[in-house]
């Protein structure tokens, strides 16, 4: 095993790299969404239901082989790694958006009766009084869907991306040794989340205990 662990370890920078990069343009991307899909007018919430929906109907690896085939051309060719990160963070902000809309929707309706009392403008009343209790809310399942992620990227292999599960597959080409190799491969998936569980129970406390004070 301590020589597929060797072998596999090659890929883990890539399989961070790409979990991390699909993660930030959930977060970044999933916020707007959030906040169009609340909207009272049907002509600005409609589309994103829409596309949310289609984003989170649609198999991931499906999503991967539009971005890199279709996106692609002899201009503009993506990377494995470019398009891992594209289509996964597509598929990030639409689960990410859904995560944010309940963490707001969680703020109980006095806190927005206190803000629109203090005559607080839309902008302030998310940034002081909505958001930061949101976040209580957001970040269990932000985590729990930040390790689904992190297996999610396994699927970047197809497309040649090479992560932890390429070069598993590549090792058990040589050797015919899958269930080691696959094994081994599922160990490193494991010891990688645990940070991310670990990070998020630390910052879930630490909000908590913010907002108590």
């Amino acid at each position: 095993m301590a020589d597929f662990l060797q072998v596999l370890a090659t890929g883990i920078q890539t399989t961070v790299l790409i979990t991390a990069g699909a993660f930030g343009v959930g977060v970044v991307l999933g916020l707007p969404l959030a906040l169009l899909r609340r909207s009272r007018n049907w002509l600005l919430r409609a589309p994103v239901i829409a596309v949310v929906e289609v984003i989170r109907a649609v198999p991931p690896i499906v999503w991967l082989f539009l971005v890199y085939y279709g996106l692609s051309s002899d201009l503009a060719q993506l990377s494995t790694f470019q398009a891992a990160v594209g289509g996964l963070g597509l598929i990030a902000a639409a689960y990410m958006s859904e995560i944010y809309r309940a963490g707001i929707e969680a703020v109980p309706d006095g806190q927005w009766e206190a803000g629109r009392a203090l005559a607080l403008p839309n902008l302030s009343l998310y940034r002081r009084v909505v958001l930061p209790q949101a976040l209580v809310v957001v970040i269990p399942p932000a985590a729990t869907y930040a390790i689904a992620l992190l297996k999610d990227s396994a699927i970047a292999s197809v497309i040649g991306a090479q992560d932890i599960t390429f070069h598993a597959f590549q090792e058990t080409q040589a050797s015919l040794q899958g269930l080691s190799v696959f094994a081994t491969a599922g160990l490193l998936y494991i010891l990688l989340s645990l940070p991310i569980a670990a990070v998020a129970r630390y910052a879930d406390r630490a909000l908590v205990q913010r907002m108590a004070a």
